[in-house]
């Protein structure tokens, strides 16, 4: 396992991707007016799934200097 600040970055990425895949947020975006063609929360589900992959990764390869 990752030590130090990386470790902390990626445990907090996890939280935070957690909380926003739960249920009380993913409610609030729960509408039928398309964004880009796309549902609402298909749109920001999408969304929120590219950008912790992105935050992920910049964690991994700034730990890894």
């Amino acid at each position: 396992m990752r030590r130090g600040l990386a470790g902390q970055r990626l445990v907090a990425a996890f939280l935070g991707g957690a909380l926003l895949f739960n249920y009380p947020v993913l409610s609030l975006l729960d509408r039928s007016e398309p964004f880009f063609g796309m549902p609402m929360l298909w749109a920001c589900l999408f969304i929120v799934w590219a950008a912790l992959i992105a935050v992920v990764a910049w964690i991994a390869e700034r730990g890894a200097r």
